[in-house]
């Protein structure tokens, strides 16, 4: 049992802390409290999200009791980011939309029905001000500055704003008000639930361990996922964007992506990790991860249609079978239905930059009627019927 609840832990605080808080709950005949917290700063999770979810649920499946923290207090405050500036605070409204958002979501992962939720404004706004310097007299600036991106941001003279420092504080106050006996996370919240560990011991209590799962790399490779980023595949993503991103992860990530994303077995994994490096073909390994991912977050035959539909659409040469996405020509801002090849497709693509479309254009990436043009301010004339191919996904059809 411990060797599944370790599996793909990046850090356990202490290094024997599980196997003694198992046997300390065994002893004293109770389930464990483990505490997930997050601030609803964007509404949507993603596969990022889902490794520590995955985690928490194996917990639940053995009867441990599952407390997740809403930072409905927090994320009106602002947590610092790791990226040397300070995130903009919500409003109240913003937060309890994303909330919502997010509680319906952790169904795809965990049994919401067995899983505590909690707000952290219930206490947290409950504080007077002298509790507040109370709370705070707890904690040292230096303790803080262990913190790598203040103690960064300090180096760099990048202004730090108290708001940030007290941040982490009331993280912890909410493992004290919940008598939380293990922490989880990515490895990006290590300081925060650690200020958990050391405000219980101040109050007298347990000290919860942390376990910080490792943070996965979004589409791009290089970068944790994030939503911010534009690098995700989120748990929402119908079946066929969830193929399709999924195939175009870097081959450098598919371990990774097996070992996090997947729930084959551990000998399943170990066999495709032997079959890559082996040199078996990517592309055979990244759909098996494809549709595993998909029957986990849809089912098995959305699965098995999703490869077929990235089959006829992208592995089909046949330029007049392939699905379309049909737009409005009215809907375009033309000039007497006549616009430039970089600003058609910029309108058709808007996630993409004009610079991006045009890099596109002139590496032969944009075809129109099955002829690539390169001239990026050609200038294309609205015509219905007319079917335009951006990069490797994006397939449109003017009406």
């Amino acid at each position: 049992m411990i060797h599944l609840l370790q599996e793909n832990v990046a850090i356990i605080l202490p290094e024997n802390g599980l196997e003694e808080k198992l046997t300390q709950a065994q002893k004293e005949n109770r389930k464990l409290s483990i505490k997930l917290g997050f601030d609803p700063t964007a509404p949507d999770l993603h596969l990022g999200h889902a490794v520590v979810l995955k985690k928490l649920k194996q917990f639940q499946d053995l009867g441990h009791q599952i407390i997740i923290v809403v930072g409905s207090f927090t994320a009106r405050i602002g947590d610092p980011t790791g990226k040397n500036k300070a995130r903009k605070p919500l409003s109240a409204e913003d937060v309890q939309h994303n909330a919502q958002t997010y509680i319906n979501q952790l169904s795809k992962v965990i049994d919401v029905q067995k899983t505590k939720i909690l707000f952290n404004s219930d206490w947290l706004d409950a504080l007077d001000f002298s509790e507040v310097i109370q709370l705070l007299s707890k904690v040292t600036v230096a303790q803080l500055m262990h913190r790598n991106d203040f103690n960064k941001r300090f180096a760099e003279n990048t202004p730090i704003a108290m708001h940030e420092l007290v941040y982490p504080i009331l993280q912890g106050f909410d493992s004290v008000k919940i008598e939380c006996d293990i922490e989880m996370g990515g490895t990006d919240q290590l300081f925060n639930c650690t200020m958990g560990r050391q405000l219980q011991e101040v109050h007298g209590m347990s000290a919860q361990i942390v376990m910080c799962m490792p943070l996965l790399k979004g589409l791009d490779g290089k970068e944790k996922m994030s939503k911010s980023l534009n690098n995700i595949i989120g748990l929402t993503d119908e079946p066929n964007e969830m193929f399709g991103k999924t195939m175009s992860i870097p081959d450098a990530l598919i371990e990774e992506f097996i070992n996090l994303t997947t729930d084959f077995s551990v000998e399943e994994k170990k066999t495709l990790v032997s079959r890559i490096t082996e040199g078996e073909n990517p592309m055979n390994i990244k759909k098996l991860i494809a549709k595993n991912i998909i029957s986990q977050y849809h089912d098995n035959a959305s699965a098995e249609n999703a490869e077929q539909f990235f089959i006829n659409q992208f592995q089909n040469k046949n330029f007049e079978e392939k699905v379309y996405e049909s737009v409005f020509i009215h809907n375009l801002k033309s000039i007497q239905n006549k616009v430039s090849l970089v600003e058609l497709c910029h309108q058709l693509k808007n996630e993409l930059s004009k610079s991006a479309v045009r890099r596109l254009i002139e590496n032969g990436g944009i075809q129109v009627n099955n002829n690539k043009i390169t001239d990026a301010n050609e200038e294309m004339e609205l015509i219905p019927q007319t079917k335009i191919k951006i990069g490797r996904r994006g397939f449109f059809e003017l009406i």
